[in-house]
């Protein structure tokens, strides 16, 4: 049996990668002969899966930002479309990857009708419906939405989608990770040392409209605090030349590191984080964050004054239970100083702290128990015992 699934970007690798492990270990205990081909990345072919083409270097985030990388972007479409219509799989599944999915869902719709689709963590149009007609595909596209917030699974169902929520597999992934204790033992951080990880980066865009402004907020900060030390976890290969070019250039006591993402993010005291996955890990771990995002000026003022964008919130902690657990600051409001107010206050006012600390823990009862990949990858695994009793 076959499955393909389709994601981009670092998160899309992860998630993926915690699924094919799931499936392949669901496969091998009732002795099915399982084939997993992806667009994805690193993770997934280390989980086991065969990649098409590498989907998490071509990401982004807005109108402006978009346009390098629709090229790549239709070049791997192609590739996937062709693939699908000379090696159809068994089963579809899509991972987030809102515009590159929806041309491969509808695709399949279009041309090979009899595959079943499910769509594991739906794009967050329940949090932003810039457009009803997407909203309307994802869920014609869709035989069966895997939804990780339970927002997203009473949005789509509203919508008239088959769903499931499976709850988050980002709890499922910090079983396995370290204690404040180890991760500072293997870090080597010393006990009097105030340890703030700086995560600037998932995508390339990034690196122009968030690092400087993160690297600011953390010269401010070291400048405060003498004993501070900032540990940066390398999310690209690609990214590391401008990423030490800029601790140089800002003058931080600053070390970054590939492949110890989690060590970093558990041993921290502190995070000044752009938002994305990266946002629910420091939550699971206890670390309490700033967040920030920014996207060109020009993006930023289609968005506002042609779209009419709003969104309540954007860092997956806030969106859990649609509460203000953990600062966030978009686009004029991510400003060195507001960071530096809201990192401050983290650190230095234990009462504060104390309430993100206490948002964390009423947050985690939403996201459902340990298992969660385990659960879609059993819902997924339905849809190819049907094809094998058919």
């Amino acid at each position: 049996m076959k499955i393909f699934i389709s994601t981009g970007e670092v998160s899309g690798d992860l998630q993926g990668a915690l699924l094919v492990t799931a499936l392949k270990h669901q496969a091998a205990a009732i002795g099915l002969d399982l084939e997993i081909v992806a667009l994805g990345g690193q993770r997934m072919a280390e989980a086991g899966a065969t990649i098409l083409a590498d989907t998490v270097g071509i990401g982004s985030m807005g109108i402006v930002e978009a346009l390098p990388y629709l090229w790549p972007t239709m070049k791997v479409q192609k590739k996937a479309k062709q693939y699908l219509k000379d090696s159809p799989p068994d089963v579809v599944v899509l991972i987030d990857y809102l515009s590159p999915n929806l041309g491969i869902g509808s695709y399949i719709r279009r041309h090979l009708s009899s595959i079943p689709v499910l769509w594991y963590i739906a794009p967050q149009e329940w949090v932003w419906s810039i457009s009803p007609r997407n909203t309307a595909l994802i869920v014609d596209i869709c035989d069966r939405i895997l939804a990780i917030f339970p927002e997203e699974a009473n949005y789509f169902q509203k919508k008239g989608a088959q769903v499931s929520w499976v709850g988050h597999p980002l709890v499922d992934r910090m079983q396995s990770a370290p204690s404040r204790e180890v991760a500072r033992k293997t870090l080597g951080i010393p006990p009097e040392q105030v340890s703030v990880a700086l995560i600037p980066a998932s995508r390339g865009q990034e690196l122009k409209y968030l690092m400087p402004v993160i690297f600011e907020a953390a010269q401010i900060i070291q400048a405060k605090l003498p004993e501070v030390h900032f540990w940066i976890p390398l999310s690209q290969s690609a990214f590391r030349s401008q990423i030490e070019t800029a601790i140089t250039d800002f003058g931080l006591r600053a070390t970054l590191l590939e492949n110890q993402t989690l060590e970093i993010l558990a041993a921290s005291d502190l995070a000044i984080a752009k938002s994305g996955t990266v946002n629910l890990e420091l939550a699971l771990l206890d670390v309490p964050q700033v967040v920030l995002y920014r996207v060109s000026p020009i993006t930023a003022w289609i968005a506002q004054h042609l779209l009419k964008f709003s969104i309540p919130f954007m860092s997956p902690p806030n969106l859990v239970q649609m509460k203000p657990i953990v600062p966030e600051l978009l686009q004029d409001e991510a400003t060195a100083e507001n960071i530096v107010f809201h990192a401050l206050e983290l650190v230095q006012n234990g009462d504060r702290r104390q309430q993100t600390l206490d948002g964390y823990r009423e947050m985690r009862e939403h996201l459902g128990e340990v298992g969660a990949s385990d659960r879609a990858a059993s819902e997924i695994m339905k849809y190819l015992k049907l094809n094998v009793a058919n």
